[in-house]
């Protein structure tokens, strides 16, 4: 017997546990940001399981189809999680409590 495909409703959730309740794809930690920044950096939807294989790429639809359809709260995710430009390539020394 086949298993049924997930809708794309169903391939997202959130867990206050997980991420801080950011919406995530279901059964993974990996949040809908991930996919979105990776293809708002220009990668198509089929390459993205290659640099996240834990994915298939019905899932990376799912994250994509949810992203168009909440961009605004999926994007404020993405700011808030960038890298400040000041530490863009620095290491952090937790000894030291320091960037190099």
């Amino acid at each position: 017997m086949v298993s049924p495909q997930p809708t794309p409703q169903s391939a997202i959730t959130t867990n206050p546990a997980i991420h801080g309740g950011e919406p995530i794809l279901t059964g993974t930690a990996t949040p809908v940001r991930a996919i979105a920044e990776l293809w708002n950096q220009g990668m198509a939807a089929e390459e993205i399981p290659l640099h996240l294989p834990h994915l298939k790429l019905d899932q990376v639809f799912a994250a994509l189809h949810y992203y168009l359809g909440h961009r605004d709260e999926i994007d404020k995710f993405i700011l808030a999680n960038r890298i400040p430009e000041d530490l863009v390539g620095k290491r952090f020394d937790p000894g030291t409590m320091k960037y190099s």
